[in-house]
């Protein structure tokens, strides 16, 4: 759908403003809204867990938690102070509040002042350009002074209640589509794992004769298969003594946590000379098994069978398990595949200690778990199924995250057009009204 424009335009003196239209203004956030901040109190997760309620307790951007009382019960702006996505324009920093809540020091509280549309200066600040406002090395931050000197475009409330009207129409509409899209790739990840789990279980078979496991959540197994602790079958972070005769100015590949995709996938364009990674890194050779050990990269399945390496040498995050399979009892394909089931992940994810996004799955975890091996051309067979199926299933995961992608640009370019006046939507309003 296209959208006439304003008649007349006028310099912002704002870049990532540009052009306004004639009669619209720009304003300072000190000069449109009051700040609350004073009145915020931080509760504690101990704190909280003698407080369970349904009163929402915000971050920085988004419900963290429930409480049984509220600071806040009125018309308001929430905006991200510190952890917000500033820098991604299809993320939410900015939201509209008209209920009772609680707030935590990490979000900005709002009064918005007499004549100026609370909805449309949310959908304002979230299109602001944030990186001038910004301080922090570690983590990025928006102090109260900065906030305050934010700039966004001003037209007359009548408009401002118009734009704010017609977004919230066409954002639900939009809103829509990107919940069933996310609704198709969960389903498609949920057929995915269900696959890989009842492969590494039951075989490819339907008819083959069936034993107790003796292992209640996996249940019957093909006869023929054998039941083995990791640690008979694996070698678990070997050392890399093996390569000392490897000149340490030679360079290998290296894999932050980043460049280990969910679906079995690695980026191998980082290299690093080998005296730069020997000491504090996790180290692995062509066709080891590797697989994030920390939450949330564990749970979201980041790891893979590790090939092409420069020099067939790789190190990489300390946040890694590394598997070396033994060959007379496990091909690499299999056992990652394994590794990827919920047969595995469930109670791994359960056996995770430490505190908050700091839990782990212990070596000795992985060491002591048993696994059903089929025979080794079983192994093969079953590798191979589930490398052309997985594949067919990405693809399509691929494609409605694609689709997810260009539906939240679409959103954020429609808010960006009508808050800057690039777009008259008026007409709109005015057609529905009729």
């Amino acid at each position: 759908m296209s959208f006439p424009k304003y008649p007349a335009y006028k310099n912002s003196g704002v870049e990532w403003i540009g052009e306004i239209p004639v009669g619209w203004i720009i304003s300072p956030l000190r000069y449109l809204a009051h700040c609350l901040d004073g009145k915020r109190i931080p509760l504690n997760k101990e704190e909280r867990s003698y407080k369970k309620g349904d009163i929402p307790y915000w971050g920085a951007n988004c419900i963290v938690d429930f409480v049984d009382e509220f600071l806040f019960n009125q018309e308001l702006i929430l905006l991200g102070e510190d952890g917000a996505p500033f820098f991604d324009k299809t993320k939410e920093v900015s939201f509209y509040i008209n209920e009772p809540i609680w707030p935590n020091n990490h979000v900005h509280v709002l009064k918005v002042f007499e004549n100026f549309s609370p909805k449309f200066l949310v959908y304002s600040l979230n299109c602001v350009e944030y990186s001038s406002y910004i301080e922090g090395s570690t983590r990025d931050k928006l102090t109260q002074n900065n906030m305050n000197r934010i700039v966004v475009p001003i037209p007359p409330l009548p408009e401002q209640q118009a734009i704010a009207s017609f977004l919230d129409r066409e954002c639900g509409k939009i809103d829509a589509l990107i919940a069933e899209q996310e609704r198709l790739i969960a389903l498609l990840a949920e057929k995915r794992q269900a696959v890989i789990s009842h492969a590494v279980t039951k075989g490819l078979n339907p008819n083959a004769p069936m034993k107790e496991s003796g292992i209640p959540w996996i249940g019957m197994v093909p006869e023929g298969w054998d039941c083995s602790r990791l640690r008979f079958v694996a070698q678990f972070n070997p050392s890399k003594t093996e390569i000392s005769y490897i000149p340490l100015n030679e360079e290998v590949s290296f894999l932050p946590m980043e460049a280990i995709r969910d679906d079995g996938t690695i980026n191998l364009e980082q290299k690093r000379k080998i005296s730069d990674v020997q000491n504090g890194y996790t180290y692995f050779r062509d066709m080891d098994i590797v697989f994030a050990k920390i939450t949330p990269c564990f749970e979201n399945g980041k790891g893979a069978v590790v090939k092409k390496l420069l020099r067939g040498i790789g190190f990489g995050t300390t946040e890694l398990i590394v598997a070396r399979s033994v060959p007379s009892r496990v091909i690499p394909e299999y056992l990652f595949r394994f590794f990827q089931s919920d047969i595995f992940r469930k109670p791994a994810e359960a056996s995770m200690y430490g505190a908050g996004g700091q839990k782990r799955v212990s070596e000795r975890f992985v060491r002591d778990f048993s696994v059903y091996l089929p025979p080794l051309p079983d192994q093969q067979a079953i590798a191979s199924f589930l490398d052309l199926t997985c594949s067919k299933i990405d693809t399509l995961i691929a494609e409605q995250k694609t689709m997810l992608t260009l539906c939240k640009e679409r959103r954020a370019a429609l808010i960006s057009a009508a808050v800057t006046g690039k777009i008259d939507v008026r007409a709109q309003n005015k057609a529905l009204a009729a």
